[in-house]
């Protein structure tokens, strides 16, 4: 990676002889999407001045370093959770991106010792199922929390219980970022510090985790239990037809 291509992504406060590129040879097998990694970044929190925004900005920027495409989902406007149908624009906007996505990123602040309810909202409004898609299971997951005291992984914890339920690939590597109001400067630009670093670290290894398992998570969720109820619904349906047709 050198220094003109962390220039066109805005970044700054990386290395660049040690910013090294995806080795997508090393990780793709044959017939699998060679299109960009498509990963969905959400946010926890709608102040002006928000971390939590500013962090999933600066992980933007490093995704796009390392060849990834993007979207930013704003949750301004989405309502509470059975407080409006799917139609919803917000909703539905949300509901889209979800599916469109092979990777996602979750930033929450801790707020009383817990993720936000911003946050919690937006996985709400995504079931696990719409028809026979599925909008998470199988997808990969970063997590990053910011908090305004001292280090704390409440939020991240409880996230990831929330990515597992939600069935996605959390991968192991997280970042926790606190006093979040030292940690970037007035354009809401993290400053260097081994906190960066960590956000660093964790972004490389979500794209490096999605390029390994995209294309073949309905494989790897594939699920005896799932297939046998699905036999078991086939009989009864053709024991069914059989007896109406007699």
């Amino acid at each position: 990676m050198t220094e003109p291509d962390l220039a066109e992504h805005g970044l700054r406060n990386v290395a660049g002889g040690d910013l090294r590129p995806i080795a997508k040879e090393r990780l793709l097998v044959p017939d699998l999407p060679a299109h960009p990694p498509r990963v969905l970044l959400l946010y926890g929190s709608l102040r002006e001045r928000s971390y939590s925004r500013f962090l999933v900005l600066e992980a933007e920027r490093l995704l796009k370093t390392f060849g990834a495409e993007t979207r930013i989902f704003n949750p301004s406007g989405l309502p509470l959770p059975d407080d409006a149908d799917t139609g919803h624009p917000k909703v539905a906007e949300l509901r889209e991106l979800c599916a469109w996505s092979e990777a996602q990123v979750w930033c929450s602040p801790e707020r009383h010792g817990a993720m936000t309810g911003i946050l919690k909202s937006q996985i709400d409004w995504v079931p696990l199922s719409v028809g026979a898609i599925r909008p998470t299971q199988g997808k990969t997951l970063a997590l990053m929390q910011v908090s305004g005291g001292s280090q704390s992984f409440n939020a991240l914890n409880q996230m990831r219980v929330l990515g597992r339920w939600m069935r996605m690939i959390t991968i192991p590597n997280q970042s926790s970022v606190p006093r979040a109001y030292q940690e970037f400067d007035e354009e809401g630009r993290m400053k260097p510090s081994p906190l960066y670093d960590r956000v660093v670290d964790v972004m490389e290894e979500l794209v490096k985790f999605t390029l390994l398992t995209r294309g073949q998570s309905d494989y790897l969720v594939d699920r005896y239990s799932e297939r046998k109820a699905a036999r078991e619904k086939q009989s009864a349906a053709e024991t069914a037809a059989l007896g109406v047709a007699r």
